[in-house]
Order: C-alpha cells, then structure tokens, then sequence
C-alpha cells in the first residue's frame, strides 16, 4: 500500500469510536463492491430509472381506466 491516507476528515472533531464506525462501514460497502465483481454479478438497478419508463403510453381518461393504467404499457 502507498503512503497516502484513502480516508479524510476534512471538518469536525470526531471521536475514536466515530472514526471507527465510519472506517467500518466504508470498509464493508468497498467490500461488498468487490465480491459482487468477482462473482461476476451485475450490481442490481433500479427500475424508477430505467429509460424504458420513459416511453411510457401516456394515461386516458374515462370510466374505470384508473384499474388499466397499470397494464398499459405492458
């Protein structure tokens, strides 16, 4: 490893025990990063932003359409 620090705090005055936690959970969300690289899995995606929303058929309006708006676009 190099000599130059992966981690700084730039503001505040944090106790032992802050630095610790924080130390921590980088060290477990770096981690989980890289097991799910190597197991050559795709990191999971959100579905609000896929861009298939987008081309979304747009809402009509009448009786008892609010029930088929959810099938619409599928």
């Amino acid at each position: 490893m190099s000599g130059t620090p992966v981690l700084r705090v730039v503001k505040g005055d944090l106790t032992p025990e802050e630095l610790a936690a924080l130390v921590a959970v980088v060290a477990v969300r770096n981690a989980a990063a890289a097991n799910a690289a190597a197991a050559g899995k795709p990191t999971l995606r959100s579905e609000w932003g896929h861009p298939a929303r987008q081309v979304r058929t747009p809402h009509t309006f009448g009786p008892d359409q609010w029930r088929r708006t959810a099938f619409a676009s599928r």
